[in-house]
């Protein structure tokens, strides 16, 4: 009998405000709303040991701004794993590895996440090694906190998740499948401003549409993203990267 749990967000933030935010409208928002998954946030201000939530002291060894204390984010960590939630615990950080779709689904596959959003200069590196954060990073940037972030990385997951998307083959055919980004879309009117629409399209001809899909799509992978072009060309045996983890705060 399947699994009929919904899939569970847990997020950890000093900001929990900011949530569901972009997540509680559009598709994300009627998942969340049908109970196809759930999401939680834990305020980590709650567990600082003073009167005026301070989750954060000064860097051993000097330097500008401050670190997020680890045994505040540890006890954070303890609520958001309690009752045996055995979900990949992620650290949202310039410093880890790149996002990748495959790692998305693997996400998406499971029970579930518990998300970090750090904040100030980062995170005491200790707790991230006791705890076995995977650290995960959207790209090569800074963003003031790990909120936005998250917001980005449980809206690629939740889009997975059977009866979110009308569609479900729609999510075969877009970009980062086969190591290839998208090809273009046309829609009415036929011609715009003197630009018609590639004639194969309304050709009627679907193995030719297909075809000329499948090209476009290589021709702007080559063009635009050639690390992408290189794993699409070393053919189907090929071994993804494992999607995982990400420089100083969040990117």
């Amino acid at each position: 009998m399947p699994d009929a749990r919904p899939w569970r967000a847990k997020v950890l933030t000093l900001f929990p405000e900011m949530f569901p935010g972009p997540l509680g409208h559009s598709i994300a928002g009627r998942g969340l709303a049908d109970g196809v998954w759930s999401l939680d946030t834990i305020d980590i201000r709650r567990f600082a040991p003073d009167r005026h939530g301070t989750v954060d002291d000064a860097p051993f060894g000097g330097g500008p701004g401050m670190i997020m204390r680890p045994d505040i984010v540890d006890a954070a960590v303890a609520q958001a794993t309690e009752a045996g939630f055995d979900a990949p615990v992620l650290y949202l950080t310039p410093r880890g590895a790149p996002l990748t779709q495959a790692r998305v689904r693997a996400l998406a596959a499971g029970p579930g996440v518990v998300v970090l959003c750090g904040r100030f200069e980062g995170v005491d590196e200790r707790v991230i090694e006791a705890r076995r954060f995977e650290e995960v990073s959207l790209g090569d940037f800074v963003l003031s906190g790990g909120e936005p972030a998250a917001i980005v990385l449980l809206d690629a997951c939740v889009r997975l998740l059977a009866g979110v998307v009308g569609k479900a083959e729609s999510l075969t055919d877009e970009s980062f499948e086969n190591d290839l980004l998208e090809y273009p879309h046309y829609t009415r009117p036929q011609v715009w401003e003197g630009r018609a629409v590639p004639e194969v399209l309304v050709s009627g001809h679907h193995e030719r549409i297909r075809a000329w899909r499948n090209s476009e799509a290589e021709k702007v992978t080559r063009e635009r993203r050639p690390d992408l072009w290189s794993r699409h060309a070393a053919g189907p045996d090929r071994t993804h990267e494992p999607g995982g983890a990400g420089k100083r705060r969040t990117g």
